[in-house]
């Protein structure tokens, strides 16, 4: 059975009902209570609560939008509530499902008659006949900036639970061109930007001998867009050629209203580099690494965990270690948190169609497991081969397979934020 989330356009007008009864005396309706108040009752509700309540009228609607509303929300639904989203290209056509992520993870034993397991429910996707087959670029604020896995644009940015939808405008195309996309949010504009760095080969002739040969030289090329500002219609903007050759299967990861890479081996120089672009200044800087240790010549992965910027560090025999950077931009704030040994989940034992193991290989790059985030109780979740989720407890070292009914049996997962942001 599918659990979709399906939006009505546009809500019905408000009526007023006459009841049976008068209502008693001293009883006061929503309407009559103060606006702060209601804001500020709302802002505690869970987004699909939100959603449910913005389509009961069109006055309730407009109150779903008041701008104090949606900030309050965001800054009370980043500390906790976060869900689970799980994006899905198999079989046929892709998927978006997602669960609360606390109730998911949780460890409660053996579940009474009265509890009901949550289950993975799926996304009404408005654009699913246009993109049948999408790439998710980021996440930033409740917003997904998506891509065609086709023809890499047009690019849209989507709220899946209030259903908001953007297509944003073709860039600038090149013959045989590798794409990296990034999303994030700057709080100094106070604009949503969208970058792309492009890598295409550039042929030339050379005179120098009667037959002409064709050289390749790689060329790059930065372009930005910028959503939220005064222009109504917002245009790329070249930044000019990239300083850095980024990895192009590692995602883009947000923190400290930067965007992260690693970048990637080259010819006369093995150690990895990890770098940012700021989205106020939108120019790249280089994060500072520890000069010793695994961290400093390892294959690593990015990510984020309790507002700091962290490093998986792939060792060998499918082992790993994190490391995290207390303090942003400070070399010797660096440290590894807890090391993660090998272990084979219960759903990798079943027998796999070779097709989902070729996607797995061609998203990941053959890395076994990936760190999700950090549970409410300490524990961290873990993704394997895209197929199965584990709950570690670094204290004891030990692993518990994560089941939730209906997931899909091939996924990418990440955190994900519910809000009731918008672009503008």
């Amino acid at each position: 059975m599918d659990h979709d989330v399906l939006l009505p356009q546009q809500p019905p007008p408000c009526k007023k009902i006459k009841l049976g009864c008068s209502l008693p005396p001293g009883t006061t309706r929503m309407e009559d209570l103060p606006r702060e108040i209601i804001l500020n009752v709302l802002s505690r509700l869970p987004v699909t609560s939100l959603v449910r309540f913005r389509l009961v009228c069109r006055s309730w609607r407009s109150l779903s939008r008041d701008p104090l509303l949606v900030d309050d929300h965001l800054s009370l639904t980043a500390e906790k509530g976060p869900f689970l989203v799980f994006h899905s290209d198999y079989p046929i056509r892709n998927q978006l499902g997602f669960v609360e992520l606390s109730a998911a993870t949780a460890s409660s034993g053996i579940p009474s008659p009265q509890e009901r397991p949550p289950v993975v429910r799926k996304f009404s996707l408005p654009f699913q006949d246009s993109m049948p087959e999408f790439d998710v670029v980021g996440s930033c604020n409740g917003l997904l900036c998506l891509s065609d896995s086709l023809f890499r644009e047009p690019l849209r940015v989507y709220n899946p639970f209030t259903g908001d939808l953007r297509s944003l405008p073709e860039s600038r195309q090149y013959t045989d061109q590798e794409v990296i996309f990034g999303f994030g949010f700057s709080h100094a504009t106070g604009q949503y930007k969208v970058i792309k760095v492009v890598y295409y080969a550039n042929s030339k002739k050379t005179s120098s001998s009667r037959r002409p040969r064709r050289i390749q030289r790689m060329q790059s090329d930065i372009q930005v867009l910028a959503l939220g500002g005064a222009e109504p219609c917002p245009s790329w903007r070249s930044l000019g050629k990239a300083p850095y050759q980024i990895e192009r299967k590692q995602p883009e990861t947000f923190v400290h209203g930067r965007l992260h890479w690693v970048t990637g081996p080259r010819r006369y120089r093995s150690a990895r580099r990890i770098v940012s672009f700021d989205l106020t200044e939108e120019r790249f800087h280089e994060v500072p690494k520890p000069e010793g240790g695994s961290l400093a010549k390892g294959n690593y992965q990015l990510g984020v965990q309790r507002g700091c910027l962290t490093a998986v560090v792939y060792c060998n025999y499918g082992r790993m270690e994190v490391w995290g950077m207390k303090k942003y931009g400070d070399r010797e704030s660096w440290a590894k948190e807890y090391n993660v040994g090998a272990y084979m989940p219960k759903g990798l034992k079943q027998n796999v169609d070779p097709t989902i193991m070729k996607i797995w290989k061609n998203m990941s790059g053959g890395r076994v497991a990936r760190v999700l985030g950090v549970l409410e109780n300490g524990e961290i979740l873990l993704e394997y081969k895209s197929r199965a989720l584990v709950a570690l407890d670094p204290n004891k070292g030990k692993f518990r397979d994560v089941v939730i009914p209906g997931l899909p049996s091939w996924f990418h997962a990440f955190v994900h934020v519910g809000t009731l942001c918008w672009i503008d």
